[in-house]
């Protein structure tokens, strides 16, 4: 059955997929948002620990069954269940996860959309075309429908060639540029005037803010979302793994590549902003709070760019296709999640299942276009803030509490035989059954509440 429905031919191929569906425009914008406003340093040596502590074991939850079952997410918790009950609560989640990774996908291919616009709006003011430039910058019914159009298709193209040739192909050739451009932007953004005080704001951590109630919680929710846990990517991602994969070794290796690239965005962000600020931008607000993230980058790096001349166009560029390649490698497991469904459970083509539900995504996309001041944000909220961490509380549920611990075990000894006697299950079960739905529920009431 895996090798009729495709699977990953490599470590590298899954680690990479992987990693590129869990690295997103909220690793490289959110995060160092999220840290420059709740302490710097403060947040940041809370995330790492939580991410490890949190983030990763559910990981763990999502990938065992995935690639148990070898499934899409809902016949994958339909298999792990014991009776009919836990069987017809599993196939619902699992619907349910699928239909919630469409709305994530909704908006997620219009900011996208936006990304690919400002890059090629800097590349026309590089070449002089000053007028269609402008149009690209201006938010406006044609200028989104026409590039979430284009982003969807680069979507639909990748995921319509399958797994290895479409989703391992490509991430094994966007991550790699993705880590490459990040780097590069990082050790340039370090030279300029401003960007220590940036620097000393993130790294420097004051330790009585670090045991702030109101700040772990939010750096519980950062280092859970990171990951994208919750709607059935990393499942079916893991679905498509080999049978003799280390699953605690290559799930842990995801998890350092999603938290490394995160950490090293807050290295370009961060001291961006403060670059901006020495050069006259306003990253403040009156009160003294940070700038929103959709307004620190569609106004304030773009106002820093300009203050650089032509080679702040040259970096906008750069920039602004570094976020491009973020969201793609994102979207396309997104993608997957209700195509894989679709074509296993309603026997259909892999090319008329990307293509059907491709399309409608983009008309719920159009949708929320059309009725974009009150829709966007409530998509958004809806999604991610409610469904999201409910979807994952219940993947923590299944795997700790509905499936049997010896099948998991045996699951575990087929990429490691030794795997009884390691640290990785003498914790994990445990923890995945009893700590992991706890915070998940802290984090969950916290938003509810906040």
């Amino acid at each position: 059955m895996a090798a009729a429905r495709g699977e990953f031919s490599s470590r590298f191929g899954f680690i990479m997929a992987a990693a590129g569906s869990a690295v997103g425009l909220g690793n490289i914008w959110g995060f160092p948002t999220q840290a420059a406003s709740n302490g710097g340093g403060a947040f940041l040596m809370v995330y790492l620990i939580l991410a490890f502590c949190i983030a990763y074991p559910a990981l763990m939850a999502e990938l065992i069954i995935g690639r148990h079952a070898h499934a899409n997410a809902v016949e994958a918790l339909r298999s792990v269940s014991r009776g009919p009950i836990s069987r017809m609560f599993g196939g619902a989640t699992g619907i349910t996860g699928l239909i919630v990774a469409s709305f994530i996908l909704s908006f997620y291919v219009i900011v996208s959309g936006w990304m690919m616009a400002f890059c090629l709006n800097s590349m026309l003011t590089l070449a002089g075309f000053s007028e269609a430039a402008a149009w690209l910058i201006e938010f406006s019914l044609p200028r989104n429908l026409f590039f979430m159009g284009i982003f969807m298709l680069l979507t639909v193209g990748i995921i319509s060639r399958g797994v290895q040739s479409g989703i391992e192909k490509w991430s094994g050739r966007l991550m790699p540029m993705l880590i490459v451009t990040l780097v590069l932007l990082v050790l340039y953004v370090l030279t300029l005037e401003g960007a220590m005080e940036g620097l000393k704001v993130y790294l420097v951590p004051d330790f009585e803010r670090a045991i702030s109630p109101s700040l772990i919680v939010k750096a519980l929710g950062s280092a859970f979302f990171s990951l994208s846990l919750g709607v059935g990517t990393m499942l079916v991602y893991g679905s498509y793994i080999r049978d003799d994969e280390n699953l605690p070794l290559v799930g842990g290796m995801v998890t350092m590549i999603d938290i490394g690239i995160a950490v090293m965005a807050g290295f370009l962000i961060i001291p961006a902003m403060y670059v901006a600020q020495h050069n006259g931008v306003e990253i403040f607000t009156a009160t003294g709070a940070l700038i929103s993230e959709d307004t620190l980058i569609f106004t304030v790096l773009p106002a820093l760019f300009q203050t650089m001349g032509v080679a702040g166009v040259i970096v906008s560029i750069v920039f602004f296709f570094l976020m491009s390649i973020a969201a793609l490698t994102s979207s396309i497991s997104i993608l997957e999640v209700p195509v894989s469904y679709t074509i296993e459970n309603h026997n259909m083509g892999r090319q008329k299942a990307v293509w059907t539900i491709g399309g409608a995504v983009a008309v719920l996309s159009t949708v929320v276009l059309l009725n974009f001041s009150w829709m966007f944000g409530l998509v958004i909220e809806v999604s991610t803030r409610y469904f999201q961490p409910l979807l994952g509380l219940v993947m923590c549920v299944f795997a700790g509490w509905v499936w049997n611990r010896n099948s998991i075990l045996q699951e575990l000894k087929k990429g490691d035989a030794a795997t009884e006697s390691g640290w990785f299950w003498k914790i994990w079960p445990g923890y995945v059954r009893t700590v992991c739905p706890i915070i998940i529920l802290v984090v969950f009431v916290n938003y509810i509440w906040a």
